[in-house]
């Protein structure tokens, strides 16, 4: 299941960089769960193509993850923000002055990853 999610998350980020070929196969096979049977049925290739292709935008969206890390930045930024949300709550609940002193600090670090 986590393999899913993240080629999912990894085309969301990067799948503009892959030729139109390329996005199509990945498409089917990531997004509408086609096997590899009914992709070269559809594209008129082999399984054995389908499959290389597939396992070559793994590497190149791993690839530009490695290098970019986009992926990375927003997975970071998401949890923050889930922080902030819960500390937000808190904070709202107590009127404790240290809770806002750690949402100012966590929106410091999101604006410097950014």
């Amino acid at each position: 299941m986590k393999d899913i999610l993240m080629n999912t998350l990894l085309f969301d980020f990067y799948g503009e960089l892959l030729t139109e070929h390329q996005k199509q196969i990945y498409e089917d096979y990531v997004l509408n769960d086609l096997s590899l049977g009914e992709i070269a049925s559809t594209y008129g290739i082999s399984r054995q193509g389908v499959h290389d292709l597939i396992k070559r935008c793994d590497k190149a969206l791993c690839g530009y993850e490695e290098k970019l890390h986009l992926l990375e930045k927003f997975m970071n930024a998401k949890k923050s923000f889930e922080k902030m949300n819960r500390l937000l709550k808190e904070y709202r609940e107590t009127g404790n002055e240290e809770l806002f002193e750690e949402i100012e600090s966590l929106s410091d670090n999101i604006l410097d990853e950014m």
